[in-house]
């Protein structure tokens, strides 16, 4: 990875456009899903391993957004 790489990663990206917007459709679509794991899955550790990773897809998704677009 090139230093153009790493300030493109760790360089604060304001919203373009209307990905604000988009930012939204997905953190929604993310705690649907979310919810559907919490009512349908019993406590576990699995249950929260599948929580954590649906707010990480969600960060991540945002990410390649702001990072990418």
């Amino acid at each position: 990875m090139n230093d153009s790489e790493l300030e493109q990663i760790f360089t604060y990206h304001a919203p373009k456009g209307n990905q604000a917007e988009q930012y939204v459709m997905i953190r929604n679509a993310a705690h649907e899903f979310a919810r559907a794991v919490n009512v349908l899955c019993p406590e576990s550790r699995e249950k929260a391993l599948a929580m954590t990773s649906i707010q990480q897809a969600a960060m991540w998704a945002n990410a390649a957004k702001a990072i990418h677009e």
